[in-house]
């Protein structure tokens, strides 16, 4: 293969990860525990927080707290999993995302 086909297939390569990239970030994620649903966006920002206040009380603050921080990490965690599932075709390359 000469260095013009392998630039040109590199080129392509590129593309094609760049627009897996771009739909993977308009894509949602929700997350949820037992009384918090988050949403995130592929490019890992928060667009949505629901809280299900019919249990709920002041005193449940900390429990709330605790809640909403494993349902942001759910959420952001089915974010790194669907870029690994589209991204692995790839294979492994550093420093990538």
């Amino acid at each position: 293969m000469n260095m013009q086909a392998m630039l040109k297939q590199a080129q392509s390569l590129q593309k094609n990860m760049m627009n897996d990239k771009e739909k993977i970030d308009k894509m949602e994620f929700e997350g949820s525990s037992s009384l918090v649903k988050v949403v995130v966006t592929g490019d890992k920002h928060i667009k949505s927080v629901s809280i299900d206040k019919s249990d709920f009380s002041s005193d449940d603050l900390d429990m709330l707290e605790d809640m909403f921080l494993v349902a942001t990490n759910n959420a952001l965690s089915k974010v790194d999993e669907e870029t690994e599932k589209v991204f692995g075709k790839y294979g492994k390359v550093p420093g990538l995302f």
